[in-house]
Formats: C-alpha cells, sequence, structure tokens
C-alpha cells in the first residue's frame, strides 16, 4: 500500500434502482495497487466484491447503476469515461477473468477464434494469421498442451481447468497492466486450484502485472496476496498487509472467517464455526455497523454504539493496518478469546503458506 499505484480506487459507491428501492452494493470504497503486486478481496457472497471490480472495467448499465467515486487505471480516471474510450481500455489495459469460464466463452466458437477476436480488437492491423498465431502463443504460455491443434477446439471440448487457462490466456492477450480475477479457482479440484494460482503468480512475475484477485478462501489469499482487503455488507472493514490480517486481525467480521476455515494441518476431526446469522440486506442495511447483528463481541462496546454509529475506518493496533470496528482492544480479545477456539497455529500456517 505504498508507491505509485496503477489502479486507484477512492470513495467509490455503486447503487442500483430497483422497484423496491436504492440496493446500496458499495459504499465508500477505498484501495489501491501497484504493479508487480497482489490485492485479495474477500468477503461472503453479496458483500460487493465483485460489483465493485466491474465498476474497474466499466461493465455497469449506467442506466441501470448509480457510480460515484473516483477510479482510476494508469492515471486515467474511469468513472464517467466515454464508452469508445473505455473500450480501448478494457482487455487492453485492464483484463478481467471471470468466474465461470464456461458461461463466459461462447460454445459456438472455437477457442482460438476467440482469443483471436480479443487480440484484433485493440491490433485492428493484425491478420487473422498473426492473430492466430498470437492466439496459440498464448495457449502454449498457459501450458495448454498441443495448442496448435487445441486452439480449433471448442469450449466443451476443454476440461475445467483448460477452459480457466483458456480464459487466463485470453485476458492476458494484450498484455494488460491490471488483472481482475473473479474467483478464478471455483468449481475446480485443489489440484487444479494450485496450478491456476502458480499460474497467475509466474505470469505476473513475466508481465509485471497488479492483480485484484477475488475470492471468499483465505488459503488463496495467504498463497497470493500482498495486501488484503475484507468487504461486508457493501464496504471495507479491514485492510492491510496480507501477513497482518491473517495473524493479527482487528475486526470480528475478519476473526469469523478465519474461524470457517478447515485445518488441514491439524486435527481432522476439528470443528469449524459458522459465523452466525445471515449477511445484512443492501436494499434494507442495519443502522450502526452492518455487522452488529451477527457480532458476538458487541456487548463489550459501551452502550449502543454497534447498533447506532457507523464506525469509521480507522488505523488498528498497527501502523498501515485499518479496521472499521468500535472495539478498542481487539487484538486482545483476539488472542485470548477468538484464536484458541480455533486450531491456535491456523492463521499463522496461512500467513507462511508459500511466501
Amino acid at each position: 500500500m505504498s508507491g505509485d499505484p496503477y489502479l486507484e480506487v477512492t470513495d467509490l459507491s455503486v447503487r442500483f434502482p430497483t422497484s423496491d428501492g436504492l440496493v446500496q452494493a458499495v459504499n465508500g470504497l477505498t484501495y489501491s495497487v501497484e504493479l508487480g503486486k497482489t490485492l485479495g478481496i474477500v468477503g461472503e457472497s453479496g458483500s460487493g466484491k465483485s460489483v465493485s471490480s466491474m465498476a474497474v472495467l466499466g461493465l455497469h448499465d449506467p442506466k441501470a447503476a448509480r457510480i460515484e467515486g473516483s477510479i482510476k487505471v494508469g492515471g486515467t480516471e474511469v468513472v464517467g469515461l466515454a464508452e469508445d474510450k473505455m473500450r480501448s481500455l478494457r482487455g487492453n489495459s485492464v483484463a478481467m477473468i471471470f468466474q465461470d469460464a464456461l458461461a463466459a466463452l461462447h460454445p459456438f466458437y472455437k477457442i482460438g477464434a476467440q482469443l483471436g477476436e480479443a487480440y484484433q480488437v485493440h491490433h485492428p492491423k493484425a491478420s487473422k494469421k498473426e492473430a492466430r498465431r498470437r492466439s496459440i502463443e498464448m495457449l502454449e504460455r498457459v501450458g495448454i498442451p498441443q495448442p496448435d491443434r487445441r486452439v480449433d477446439d471448442y469450449p466443451h471440448q476443454f476440461s475445467g481447468g483448460m477452459r480457466q487457462r483458456a480464459m487466463i490466456a485470453m485476458g492476458l492477450i494484450n498484455d494488460p497492466s491490471l488483472l481482475i480475477a473473479d474467483e478464478p479457482t471455483t468449481a475446480l479440484d485443489v489440484t487444479v486450484q494450485a496450478q491456476i494460482l502458480d499460474l497467475l503468480q509466474d505470469l505476473q512475475k513475466e508481465f509485471n502485472s497488479a492483480i485484484v484477485i477475488i475470492t471468499h478462501d483465505l488459503g488463496v489469499v495467504a498463497e497470493m496476496a500482498d495486501d488484503v482487503l475484507v468487504m461486508y455488507g457493501g464496504r471495507c472493514v479491514e485492510y492491510g498487509a496480507c501477513k497482518e490480517i491473517l495473524t493479527h486481525p482487528e475486526m470480528p467480521y475478519t476473526w469469523g472467517l478465519l474461524s470457517s476455515v478447515p485445518d488441514v494441518t491439524g486435527d481432522p476431526n476439528a470443528r469449524m464455526i459458522p459465523i452466525p446469522g445471515n449477511p445484512p440486506s443492501l436494499l434494507d442495511p442495519p443502522p450502526g455497523c452492518a455487522f452488529h447483528p451477527r457480532c458476538v463481541h458487541s456487548s463489550k462496546v459501551p452502550g449502543d454504539l454497534c447498533a447506532t454509529t457507523m464506525p469509521e475506518l480507522t488505523v488498528g493496533a498497527r501502523q498501515g493496518h485499518l479496521k472499521r470496528c468500535h472495539l478498542v482492544d481487539s487484538e486482545t480479545i483476539y488472542a485470548t478469546e477468538v484464536l484458541p477456539e480455533v486450531a491456535p497455529d491456523l492463521a499463522i500456517h496461512l500467513a507462511e503458506e508459500n511466501r
């Protein structure tokens, strides 16, 4: 969270008017990512992770979404940018790997045709032969066997892991400086997941790209991320260096996420501790802290502050570590009350894994 960021998101809000009212999908979100660095955005479904990242690519219908704040990609302001200029950025300076590769790839077009089209959109003078050569090159780079033959296959002829690799190849075909990966390992077995994450890390070293990885899997975050942004109810509730967040979390929601992770290093029969209750409605969010109806530690805060007053995002016990919580001595509470309830070495294992 230092140096010159390639992606700067400042006070971003995304709202969707509906017949039932205004859906407050993202509220006051601020973060940044430098070239060569990875930001992990974590949170439950409906926390605003994907909505905020789609705003970076200008993928929301301006007639259906109200977007406020600032998004700068390589110094270019994206919010309010004309569609033709946004199109020149999308897929070129910034690209996205979508969660469901089978849905993202067109079933009636060959893999090579889809990669070639992505290349020719930003290289209009390139011939079809050149686009095909580039497609084969990218398939080879992401580890597709026999790329000169598989380039003529259809998406259904690829396995789930190979389709995800093809999506990565499409995202990287124009050498973007920013890559957004939305749940890139969802529905893949653990071996393929590890291969995809290793591939992203190798390609990042090769291209020096900035990566935003959206996930609910803290194991993925531990392996990939330099910084972590925890979202809940459309807001940032914790933000800091990956190791700090995993070893010294200061927000009860983050504690809940860590407690929900199975410990593969310890007792195989150890019980996972779920977060009680359900995520808040973004149509009618609760007053005060959005997490307080589910927070078992809100009673430690004097009065009804958690229920009535939204906490500000403030510096925690460590410099550069931000939290949105009214708890004063959250570090001590985590160490004495929360950590003993889960596998004691789990957070440290996550933070040190592959780092």
